[in-house]
């Protein structure tokens, strides 16, 4: 009995000289549309599918391959005597090699001007229902998904070295393949009938590179990114100069990015294991990195650094005299370049960084599930704020106030933060009691905790916190409010002088 490929793809990479090469080990191609075409012309010998069942291509294309003959010759097991006298008595061909990869529907969604008819007539049936009928039947068909295969493929058919156990190997790829093509459609379509949380959710994710390891060196690690990834995001970044990102640094660089997103005026974030060790904001982006670097110039030590401003000569001057694992920015002007990339080990990020690109949704896995929440970027204004105390912030007080509010978000519960001039001067994070995180917090501030400002991210069920803040100087105090015991931290305010604000809203951080 002959041999016979099918061949019907989208990406026409390198299938000219992988059709010609089944041709000179004795395949017979059967093909499609743009594909045989192509193939025809290059003087590959080739016969269109249509040929082959006796049923011309309908609808615009929407209907050639789904046919019996198709399917039967991809289907039918070369071990079964049942199967073989079926195909026999029809006079069908059995199909050994199946090469097709699916319409692009991913780069048609990518399209800031895609329209829902593109995407929609971009979503392949025929492809997908090939695939997996020659995967399913991998013991004899070598189902192709992958141009990057063609030549060991045709290796290995060329010294009749195609063993049952690499074509499981395809067949395995090609099911990963239709997943994610169906994932996406799946996450398309849930996007446009606005299901937030459908009763089945698919989350599909591409390979963005294999990591040296995880958290710790005996831990096996990889980075997947969101396909057609927008957007600020440390899987959209382009990588100007350094070493290869490690497991550590995408958490990190995550971390500080999502903090100097919230910020529209310049800002600047020095964090260091997922935590905030300084934060400040100015009139320039230099200003800013001068304010997160002395809030904390130990902590920053071997840091990543997030600046939502280009980076400019006069902020690359102060970056290059500090040991940095990353910075992060929307972009490097030339001679901050020429100033940082003399530091060898430095890596210099560069992606969008403003207020719009906040994600939408949090995922976080469990063993044997996921937990999926709208992301924590909910603001306030003043006008969503109660002041419960005698003492009401003053101007500037008020505005430190809600500029720390947007700091302590971002720290491992249970967390406060001590600010000041739009700097922030102590971080207490990840603590069991909340009194605990105060006191880090207030020591690290030191003397300049005097007439400061303290935020914490969830409400005070007793009123220790105030009393180690007043002992420490803080003159205002921002927290959420909504404890039954509400009423002995404002009495320990107003027994202090300290304007306390609420406002209604926790920020957890487990």
């Amino acid at each position: 009995m002959k041999k016979r490929a099918l061949i019907s793809v989208s990406d026409k990479t390198n299938i000219v000289e992988f059709a010609k090469g089944l041709n000179e080990v004795g395949y017979e191609v059967i093909s499609t549309g743009g594909t045989l075409k192509q193939l025809q012309d290059a003087g590959v010998e080739a016969v269109a599918v249509s040929d082959v069942t006796g049923f011309d291509e309908i609808l615009n294309g929407r209907v050639k391959t789904l046919h019996p003959i198709i399917h039967a010759g991809l289907l039918a097991r070369r071990d079964n005597p049942d199967h073989v006298k079926q195909l026999e008595e029809r006079n069908i061909t059995p199909i050994d090699v199946v090469v097709v990869n699916l319409y692009p529907f991913k780069n048609t969604i990518a399209k800031p001007d895609v329209t829902q008819e593109d995407a929609i007539e971009n979503i392949d049936i025929g492809g997908p229902t090939m695939l997996r009928s020659a995967a399913k039947n991998f013991q004899d068909v070598a189902v192709v998904v992958d141009p990057a295969d063609y030549e060991e493929v045709l290796a290995k058919l060329k010294e009749g070295s195609l063993s049952a156990e690499y074509k499981k190997g395809l067949s395995a790829k090609v099911f990963r393949h239709t997943a994610n093509y169906d994932a996406m459609i799946a996450a398309y379509f849930a996007e446009i009938t606005e299901e937030k949380y459908p009763e089945t959710y698919s989350l599909t994710y591409e390979k963005a590179q294999s990591l040296r390891y995880g958290e710790n060196p005996h831990q096996q690690a990889a980075f997947y990114k969101e396909a057609n990834v927008t957007g600020a995001s440390i899987a959209n970044a382009k990588q100007l100069h350094g070493k290869e990102l490690s497991y550590n640094n995408i958490q990190d660089a995550n971390a500080a990015l999502e903090m100097v997103m919230e910020y529209d005026q310049p800002a600047s974030v020095a964090v260091k294991h997922m935590n905030p060790c300084g934060v400040g904001i100015g009139e320039t982006i230099a200003a800013a990195f001068e304010k997160s670097f002395k809030a904390d110039p130990v902590s920053i030590f071997g840091g990543i650094v997030a600046l939502n401003r280009p980076v400019d000569k006069e902020t690359a001057e102060q970056l290059k005299d500090i040991f940095l694992e990353i910075v992060i920015a929307p972009s490097f002007t030339e001679e901050a370049l020429a100033i940082l990339t003399v530091k060898k080990n430095i890596r210099l990020l560069e992606t969008p960084v403003d207020t719009k690109s906040k994600p939408k949704q949090k995922v976080v896995s469990v063993v044997g599930g996921l937990l999926i929440q709208d992301a924590d970027f909910g603001t306030i204004s003043e006008s969503d704020l109660t002041f419960p105390t005698d003492r009401k912030p003053t101007e500037q007080e008020l505005k430190e106030l809600l500029f720390s509010w947007k700091v302590v978000k971002h720290v491992k519960s249970n967390a406060i933060v001590v600010a000041k001039a739009d700097q922030t001067l102590g971080v207490g994070a990840g603590q069991m009691n909340r009194v605990g995180a105060a006191r880090i917090a207030l020591e690290q501030a030191g003397e300049k905790a005097q007439s400061a400002v303290l935020a914490s991210d969830a409400f005070f069920p007793m009123p220790d916190t105030v009393e180690e803040a007043a002992n420490a100087g803080i003159k205002a105090i921002i927290q959420p409010g909504g404890s039954k015991r509400d009423e002995d931290s404002i009495k320990a305010c107003n027994e202090h002088g300290i304007a306390m604000v609420f406002t209604g809203m926790r920020h957890f951080k487990h």
